[in-house]
């Protein structure tokens, strides 16, 4: 039996089918410690022996729910939310409600049987939850230095140069030191202001990575010595992958991570195009790693040299290469920091 999930935050919805994606059952419950437990009581009622749940991946609003299905002994799978539309639409019910996206969910894990599992691994989740506060607050210290921008542009046009470098401290108080000696007027209070909002968000931005550096290297040593690869974007990968075994190859990592490349050839022209699927928070992170390789690493630079000359590859379709082999890359150094994190875990101390 396969149960799909449509998870929200006040309620979740569950449409139960069968083996060929009939309609068995649904249940519609608040999004709460006790929901929880009357799904599981349904589910179980209604499916005695075997089932799986499959739910839709919105971060933290389905996070509740998975943990705890994971901890009953339940076996989960998580599907990505760009793909449930697509199987909507194919459906013959039309029209767009909950009943209908949770059985969307069902069909679409039931039709692909490979959707990597779900694992209890409480272990990550803290650094997943630092890097997502990072970020948040990298991108409020962004908004604000474009708004210190133009104040400072319309104060001065001639200090308006330096904003861009305001991530820097000696940067920031330089211009504070200027902006002081400047008239009194609004916009020099606002933008005095905001820059030291931008002080406070850096000394945050900065803890967070000296918390997470200690957490990293003594679970990722192998990850942490691939060549473009540091602290914060280990932590990003870790985050976002969590049990590396959940991926039962190479292959099936790359496809999670939208590296894999799609073919579009016909007759004699073999070609593959860009693949913009899977965890786009994953790809992002590949992304920058495959830039920093491209830039500084010997075997990185060779292989985007070979593919061009040798296969006529475009610079993008070489760097698509790249990004692919990279991928295979962490993923084996994921599985090695992982058997080697956990054998430390059972033995303990010496």
């Amino acid at each position: 039996m396969m149960i799909g999930i449509d998870p929200h935050k006040r309620t979740h919805t569950a449409v139960a089918v069968d083996e060929v994606g009939r309609k068995k059952g649904e249940r519609t419950v608040q999004a709460r410690d006790h929901g929880h437990i009357q799904l599981l009581a349904w589910a179980r009622k209604l499916a005695p022996e075997e089932r799986i749940w499959a739910v839709e991946d919105v971060r933290h609003v389905s996070g509740g729910l998975v943990r705890d299905l994971l901890a009953a002994g339940e076996m989960v799978v998580p599907v990505p939310p760009n793909r449930t539309a697509a199987e909507r639409r194919s459906g013959r019910e039309r029209g767009k409600s909950d009943p209908i996206d949770a059985m969307a969910i069902a069909r679409l894990a039931l039709r692909e049987p490979d959707l990597p599992t779900a694992r209890l691994d409480e272990q990550t989740r803290p650094i997943r939850l630092l890097v997502d506060h990072r970020e948040a607050l990298v991108a409020e210290r962004t908004r604000l230095i474009n708004r210190v921008l133009w104040l400072v542009h319309d104060l001065n046009p001639d200090m308006a140069a330096a904003v861009t470098k305001l991530k820097q401290v000696t940067t920031r108080r330089k211009l504070t030191m200027q902006l002081q000696a400047l008239p009194a007027t609004t916009a020099r209070r606002v933008a005095l202001a905001q820059i030291a909002l931008i002080d406070s968000l850096s000394i945050e931005i900065d803890a967070i990575e000296k918390e997470l550096k200690p957490l990293v290297q003594a679970r990722l040593p192998r990850l942490m010595a691939i060549v473009g690869v540091n602290v914060v974007s280990a932590a990003k990968l870790l985050g976002e992958v969590g049990d590396i075994t959940r991926f039962r190859s190479c292959a099936a990592f790359a496809r999670h991570n939208g590296t894999a490349p799609i073919p579009v050839w016909s007759g004699n022209d073999d070609r593959h195009r860009l693949n913009r699927g899977g965890n786009r928070q994953l790809n992002t992170t590949l992304h920058r790693i495959a830039i920093t390789q491209a830039r500084c690493h010997e075997g990185a630079r060779a292989l985007l040299k070979r593919r061009q000359e040798t296969t006529r590859d475009t610079a993008k379709g070489s760097f698509r290469v790249l990004k692919r082999h990279l991928s295979d890359v962490i993923y084996r150094a994921l599985v090695a920091d992982h058997y080697a994190h956990n054998n430390r875990t059972s033995t303990g101390p010496q």
